[in-house]
């Protein structure tokens, strides 16, 4: 008797290694630094509008989002219909691919970034088409458009990449949109854009109302610090946010994350005030890690890129040994989160033994 047999790609899906928490220990405090997460609690005026929502845990959320639409319309200036909502950007990625994606199309994206982008891709059963990134960290844009072909239907650009930290240019991204076949579909993830300090930095909403093909990707778990409760969102024109739309589960949302994302889009001078700490703490790691002899890419987001190759296990293991836990990707380096002052110290001393 044969059993039930999944689809056959699925043999071929990664997983997703997600950041490993602390192990409490008796002689000092330990850190998460491994999953980019806001050190900072939630933003004021948040908990209670949470705590109030969970009144009505019985009822159904709004599967349509009104709330939240209206709230990101007001403060993006864009249509509603312009929006799309899921459980993290992270499932906007699969929702975009299962409505954009057959089987056996392609999926451009720079390597090493989000892991979540093969597993998605594999998933839906379209090919993924890694391009390098260069060494210092940056896309490499030119090889990214050499690599589109006629069964390219989408390209993933993440600015600032995680985990390597830098962040394209408006300049360097208006002239690769500008070479992109209109019919492929341009994702601009910008998960970490809130901590951005280049001079030429991105305007995700100018640059898709100017193009057809081109969607944005955005988190409230980073900088609004709401990663638990899962709230993402996409902003592009109204085919394509109908699309995504069209393919979300039902519900996704909850109520309680929905009224959560609205009361942190009214505390705007709170979270201003918490990311340009988080940057000037990450300001001070590269400060005083160049100090120490490091060469690492130009950090954009709330991490930085440590590319250790063969010594990344050794790394991960004297910065658990330390009490901080970060992320390690086998054989190329590690992310580290920026986190509390004291988490961070612990880095730099780990650091200077490493350097």
């Amino acid at each position: 008797m044969t059993a039930p047999q999944p689809r056959a790609h699925l043999a071929h899906v990664p997983a997703y290694k997600p950041g490993k928490p602390p192990v409490a220990r008796e002689d000092l405090v330990t850190y998460k630094l491994s999953s980019n997460e806001n050190p900072y609690p939630p933003l004021p005026g948040v908990v209670t509008a949470a705590h109030a929502a969970v009144d009505t845990m019985n009822r159904y959320p709004d599967m349509g989002n009104g709330l939240l639409y209206s709230g990101l319309a007001q403060e993006l200036g864009v249509p509603e219909s312009h929006l799309a909502a899921g459980t993290g950007s992270v499932a906007l990625i699969y929702q975009l691919l299962t409505a954009f994606c057959e089987p056996g199309d392609e999926v451009v994206y720079a390597w090493r970034s989000f892991e979540a982008y093969p597993i998605a891709v594999s998933t839906c059963g379209a090919t993924s088409v890694q391009v390098p990134v260069l060494a210092d960290g940056r896309h490499d844009l030119d090889a990214m458009l050499d690599a589109i072909t006629d069964r390219t239907k989408v390209v993933m650009v993440c600015t600032p990449n995680n985990p390597t930290g830098p962040a394209l240019t408006q300049t360097e991204l208006d002239a690769f949109l500008g070479r992109v076949p209109t019919h492929v579909v341009v994702v601009v993830d910008e998960a970490y854009l809130e901590f951005v300090r280049n001079a030429d930095a991105v305007d995700g909403i100018a640059t898709y109302a100017r193009h057809e093909n081109v969607v944005l990707f955005r988190t409230f778990s980073k900088a609004y610090g709401l990663a638990g409760f899962r709230v993402g969102y996409a902003v592009a024109p109204e085919p394509i946010a109908t699309a995504l739309r069209q393919v979300s589960l039902p519900f996704g949302v909850s109520s309680v994350a929905q009224v959560a994302a609205v009361a942190s889009l009214e505390a705007a001078d709170a979270l201003l005030e918490r990311v340009d700490a988080l940057v000037a703490e990450r300001d001070r790691l590269q400060a005083a890690l160049a100090a120490q002899g490091w060469d690492l890419p130009d950090a954009q987001g709330n991490f930085l890129w440590f590319a250790l190759g063969e010594r990344t296990a050794d790394f991960a293991l004297a910065c658990d040994d330390a009490g901080i836990v970060v992320r390690p990707f086998a054989g190329e380096g590690c992310r580290v989160s920026v986190g509390e002052t004291e988490a961070n110290d612990r880095l730099l001393e780990v650091a200077a033994t490493f350097v």
